[in-house]
């Protein structure tokens, strides 16, 4: 087969993903083939350990020296499935400098690096595609970049992480604790054996900074999402949401507001249970946006394993392999054009659901009352739990109020004497009251 055949694919990385589209691509030659007008072959796949990969040998050439594939006239797309910033961003850009077409997967290289790809990439004339960086096989970033290109979007809002959704799912459905939780989502495999990542919240910061880039066509750089995990929640906090009407969730969200500007931020919210969000559960993903022209729209799906990511990376090698078949490349370049100013956390105005450990004397509600009042914290419920102890358990939920007020707040209740425990703070996410 020559090369005015088939389009040559140089993979770097034959882990679950790179594996998962090999077999996709395998699997599905015929079908594809007729979607692009030529066949698509795998000529060469990069590795860094050839024993560890000899099984792939009798089908394909392995390489550990990206030379290799980069000065390798036949190979016309890179596809980048190593993981991790380096040496995936040096070899991504690398390959681009070679005017090599680059598909990727990783979130965490296009996060922080996506600027320099994209120019390297629009300066070389080639594609660079990373549909399944965020959401695995759910379409999210050719629907944000092409079909909903006409919108102004006002909200991306999403759950982007399953190993939190499932451990969130099992305390809410089985009354587990986090402790219990974790362990089994490490047990099933969802989790790693380090969760930092995950329960923190800094996989799903990687992921809104994309989406928010991508929506509001202005560059988020990660160090200005703010960032919470859910390491706090406990069985208590997940009954009195309950009791209220509300599930808890580790949302991803990016909005604007209004002249403050952009902002993109991650962590546990109360969010009603008529919200679609509300109903995702387990180890699956969603996103919800609103744009001013088809209001609301979401995307559901698994958010990660082999062959959904791969569904998607094999969804931009189709989409780069069509441009070359039609001699096009970078038709959709970077939409970054905007320079919007970010809004900073301390700016953002939510409802929050409060509990508290106090003394349970008189007087006790006047002086918390009165310490929210000095912050301008109106309080829409009080209600008075369990006793435990010798102390009251109060759980309290405001009208929106600023970040910044609210700090304030819990910095003037953390040295009353009559509060013994500031036990959590979550934000909810109800458009129902302000």
């Amino acid at each position: 087969m020559t090369k005015e055949d088939k389009i040559s694919i140089g993979l770097l990385g034959a882990g679950t993903v790179g594996s998962g589209v090999l077999e996709l691509l395998q699997k599905n030659a015929a079908s594809i083939a007729q979607k692009v007008g030529k066949q698509i072959q795998v000529t060469r796949i990069f590795v860094r350990d050839l024993e560890k990969y000899a099984h792939l040998a009798e089908s394909y050439a392995l390489t550990t020296d990206i030379d290799d594939i980069v000065n390798d006239p036949q190979i016309d797309i890179v596809v980048e499935l190593m993981g991790g910033e380096e040496p995936a961003k040096t070899l991504m850009l690398y390959a681009l400098a070679h005017k090599k077409h680059v598909v990727t997967a990783n979130k965490d290289v296009v996060a922080k690096y996506g600027r320099e790809l994209f120019d390297a990439a629009e300066a070389n004339q080639v594609d660079f595609l990373f549909e399944a960086s965020v959401g695995g096989g759910i379409p999210i970033i050719r629907p944000l970049k092409q079909c909903l290109a006409a919108n102004e979007i006002q909200e991306v809002m999403g759950i982007v992480n399953g190993t939190t959704n499932y451990m969130l799912t099992r305390m809410s459905q089985q009354g587990m604790d986090f402790a219990d939780a974790l362990a089994e989502a490490q047990a099933k495999g969802y989790a790693e054996a380090d969760p930092t990542a995950d329960v923190g919240g800094l996989d799903a910061a990687r992921k809104i900074a994309i989406l928010s880039s991508l929506a509001f066509n202005s560059r988020m750089p990660l160090d200005k999402v703010h960032v919470e995990g859910i390491e706090k929640i406990s069985k208590h906090d997940i009954e009195y949401a309950r009791e209220f009407g509300y599930c808890i969730k580790l949302l991803a969200i990016a909005k604007r507001e209004g002249e403050n500007g952009i902002n993109a931020r991650v962590h546990p919210v109360f969010l009603p249970v008529s919200h679609p969000l509300a109903a995702v559960n387990d180890v699956f993903n969603a996103i919800f946006v609103r744009g001013d022209a088809i209001g609301e729209a979401m995307f559901y799906g698994r958010g990660a394993g082999k062959l959904p990511t791969a569904s998607a990376v094999c969804a931009d090698i189709i989409d780069v392999a069509r441009d070359i078949v039609h001699k096009g490349a970078s038709r959709i370049l970077c939409t970054c054009f905007e320079e919007t100013k970010i809004c900073p956390i301390e700016k953002v105005a939510n409802p929050y659901y409060i509990r508290l450990l106090v003394a349970d004397q008189p007087g006790v509600l006047s002086a918390i009352a009165a310490a929210f009042g000095a912050q301008q914290v109106s309080l829409r419920t009080v209600v008075q739990k369990q006793r435990v102890g010798e102390y009251a358990e109060l759980v309290l939920i405001t009208y929106a109020v600023p970040d910044s007020h609210m700090r304030m707040a819990m910095q003037t209740l953390a040295v009353l004497p009559a509060v013994a425990e500031v036990s959590n703070i979550i934000r909810v996410e109800d458009p129902h009251f302000s």
